[in-house]
């Protein structure tokens, strides 16, 4: 048994059967190792942002970790936005990037990295395997740093010689060490908190978002009348009819202002306080008023759900019924002219029970949420590091995770440049996604953005950097290029109809909407 066989005997043994990637000479005795081996499924991406980003969906949906496989410093580097996504969204990946043989690199060849260099921004925990006799050993060491809550990166360089050389048997990573309790102290400085008079907020990110936890979070609402918020980006929030619903603090800063302009105490529940994404002129960076006091709950690597719990006790609240629990009604369909409340209501109208939607609608999706909080049950994932190009192979993540549940992927025509490649793998694997593109064929959150910060209005050359035009984008070809099938809608029965005819379909299925 080689290195390289080793390590995924390792890997399968340690519960990770999922291995994205996108390999170079390097890997081959890792590639022939995934031949040799049963149980692992192997999905390849065309581009390591696509290998990165699946892995973070696949940890949203499925709370464990995959694997990738990368080649050399390159191949990581070009997959490091979508892992400063994971990283943000706490979760566990194990990154298996290959390496030049050990006696190869005193030579300088072209693709010689310092790999250990380009992983440590985006990774929690690195080792460098010295012997094929380590291998094995180290590989169970990434599975538990990627386990650790609330889920890490952890990034493996295999140089080609400890894969090929001769190695011992497989090991299994140690079990998932539970998540640590709270201390009885923040609970009651939390009830505290709570208790005392003037509008006050939980603000949960998380874990806390998650359906068990918001039934805690609705206790204690109801008991304390405090607001439920939650933060603008969340790793996978639970929501829909018979579910606990939460007002996420806007993105816009004007807005948030105004949400919060009243709090005067804030108890945090695996988040941080409010601050605006962007600095912007003459507005502050901090979005609650500077008289709201804040304590903390739980972090975000704690057990939330039980801090809840824990919290609801003390504030007497356990027999209460959960306060905000969104009902089933569903709007009309609407008829008339593409506008993003339209499209709202038709999605609300048309989700199926459990779809995931993954949302990187970006200007287009930020009035989505609130049309669809009282339709079927849904989990919604959003981008928690911001880089754009996360949606498309996020949802595929969502879709190997689950396979029994469609996945709607609702997209900006600008994000979905970055990994489009995402398309091909989808209609490889025969993935149910069905991928909504809002055709503005601009960055119109840029064009925003550059009236925010006091830019004024942009001249011919700042416009050309702003718009996808002079071609437009045919997103039917783009399509149609990749083997997925597609659709087109100007207005918002053809959306309708084009959707029922996507969520019906078994496979990928894209419809440009000409927003």
């Amino acid at each position: 048994m080689n290195g390289a066989e080793s390590l995924v005997r390792t890997l399968i043994d340690s519960d990770i059967d999922l291995c994205v990637t996108n390999p170079g000479t390097s890997e081959m005795h890792f590639v022939a190792a995934l031949d040799k081996v049963p149980g692992m499924r192997c999905v390849l991406g065309l581009f390591e942002g696509v290998v990165t980003g699946t892995a973070d969906g696949f940890y949203r949906m499925a709370d464990r970790p995959a694997a990738t496989l990368l080649h050399l410093g390159p191949g990581l580097a070009n997959g490091l936005a979508n892992l400063h996504n994971a990283k943000k969204a706490g979760s566990g990946i194990v990154n298996i990037v290959g390496e030049h043989a050990t006696f190869h690199l005193a030579h300088d060849a072209p693709l010689t990295a310092d790999v250990e260099g380009v992983a440590r921004p985006m990774s929690h925990w690195i080792k460098t395997s010295a012997t094929a006799k380590d291998v094995a050993a180290d590989g169970a060491l990434a599975v538990e740093a990627a386990r650790l809550a609330p889920g890490q990166i952890a990034t493996l360089v295999l140089p080609a010689d400890t894969a090929w050389n001769e190695a011992d048997g497989p090991q299994r990573a140690r079990a998932v060490a539970p998540r640590t309790a709270v201390t009885p102290q923040a609970v009651r400085a939390a009830a505290e908190a709570l208790r005392q008079p003037g509008p006050k907020a939980l603000l949960l990110g998380g874990a806390a978002v998650r359906e068990e936890a918001l039934i805690w979070a609705g206790r204690i609402a109801a008991k304390t009348g405090c607001t439920l918020l939650g933060e603008f980006n969340s790793p996978r929030t639970q929501r829909g009819a018979g579910r606990v619903a939460i007002q996420r603090v806007p993105y816009v800063v004007d807005s948030a202002l105004a949400l919060l302009k009243d709090l005067r105490r804030v108890v945090l529940v695996a988040a941080k306080p409010p601050v605006g994404f962007f600095a912007y002129p003459g507005k502050p960076s901090l979005l609650a008023p500077p008289l709201c006091r804040f304590s903390t709950l739980a972090e975000v690597q704690e057990d939330v759900t039980a801090a809840l719990e824990a919290l609801a006790d003390e504030l007497g609240a356990r027999d209460q019924a959960p306060a905000q629990v969104a009902e089933l009604a569903p709007p009309a369909l609407p008829e008339g002219a593409l506008t993003l409340d339209g499209v709202a209501a038709v999605l609300a109208a048309s989700m199926p029970q459990d779809a995931i939607v993954v949302d990187e609608a970006v200007s287009s999706g930020r009035g989505l949420a609130g049309p669809t909080r009282d339709t079927q049950p849904h989990d919604w994932l959003t981008s928690m590091g911001g880089a754009i190009g996360y949606g498309l192979p996020v949802a595929i993540g969502a879709a190997l995770a689950c396979p029994s549940r469609k996945v709607i992927a609702l997209e900006g025509d600008g994000s979905a440049m970055y990994t489009l490649q995402a398309l091909w793998t989808m209609a490889r694997e025969s993935l149910d996604v069905t991928i909504v593109v809002f055709a503005n064929r601009a960055y119109q959150i840029l064009r925003g953005e550059f009236a925010n910060v006091g830019a004024g209005a942009p001249g011919q050359r700042a416009t050309d950097m702003l718009t996808l035009d002079r071609p437009a984008l045919d997103w039917r070809a783009l399509a149609r290029g990749h083997g997925v099938e597609s659709g087109q809608a100007v207005d918002l029965a053809g959306f309708a109809k084009e959707l029922r005819r996507a969520l019906a379909c078994e496979g990928p299925y894209l419809i440009e909407l000409l927003v």
